[in-house]
């Protein structure tokens, strides 16, 4: 399998909105990101829209980031798809494989946590994030877009563009551009606290080394909205029941 490499050349305005958006997921969406969650547990028995606003937020902030991605995309000559990640996997085999994997995966697990969150059991991380996690149908409705949102565009951001930004501004390696970005990437997790940002870094370094091994951002995002599915969608117990889920990212 030849190794694989991205060369893209940023126009000047690609840039300058590249390293915004970069400055502000490594310093501003930590920080942002802590309030929103927090004051999101105070008012989430008082307010019964407080979970939904939330969801919209999340997913305005997501459909943002994606277009400022792709605005600085358009905006380079010398940026080609491929560069963003979206070619087609190296290996499409294993695109295939590693896709179909997760999918089960996250089926599997989803169904396994449901039924000890039916049964009373313990789930690992309902302390820590039940507050965002649906109650009712509608809220889980709502759940669903948010899950779909962040996998597609957090791969797109966080895989695609930060890695571009760092091989064709910076003059990093591929590799050590891809280091930089989990650590932007894991920072986000901050909201849930140390163990947040742990998770996040873990998460985050399975979806980076599945771009790393296809080539392409297909199988990351397919896992990646796979994932937060089964978490937002398929754990939580809504109509009377308490949520759960294990991780949310």
């Amino acid at each position: 399998m030849d190794r694989f490499t991205i060369s893209p050349e940023f126009a000047t305005a690609s840039t300058i909105i590249t390293a915004a958006l970069a400055t502000y997921l490594a310093v501003g969406e930590p920080w942002l990101g802590r309030r929103m969650f927090a004051s999101l547990k105070a008012r989430r028995d008082s307010e019964p829209q407080a979970l939904i606003r939330y969801y919209l937020l999340g997913v305005a902030c997501w459909a943002g980031f994606a277009a400022l991605a792709l605005l600085a995309f358009a905006l380079s000559d010398g940026f080609a798809a491929a560069d963003l990640g979206f070619g087609a996997p190296e290996q499409p085999g294993y695109a295939v494989f590693f896709g179909a994997l997760f999918v089960v995966l996250a089926l599997a697990t989803g169904r396994s946590f449901h039924k000890m969150a039916v049964e009373g059991k313990h789930v690992p991380g309902l302390d820590t994030l039940d507050a965002m996690l649906p109650r009712t149908e509608r809220e889980r409705r709502y759940a669903a877009g948010m899950a779909v949102a962040s996998g597609i565009c957090a791969e797109l951001v966080y895989r695609g563009l930060l890695i571009a930004f760092g091989v064709g501004v910076l003059g990093l390696n591929l590799y050590v551009a891809a280091g930089i970005s989990l650590v932007i990437y894991a920072a986000a997790g901050w909201y849930q606290g140390g163990k947040g940002v742990l998770l996040f870094g873990l998460y985050g370094g399975l979806m980076t080394g599945l771009y790393l091994v296809t080539g392409s951002l297909a199988v990351p995002i397919v896992a990646n909205v796979a994932l937060a599915l089964r978490d937002l969608v398929l754990i939580p117990v809504v109509a009377g029941g308490r949520s759960a889920a294990p991780r949310t990212v």
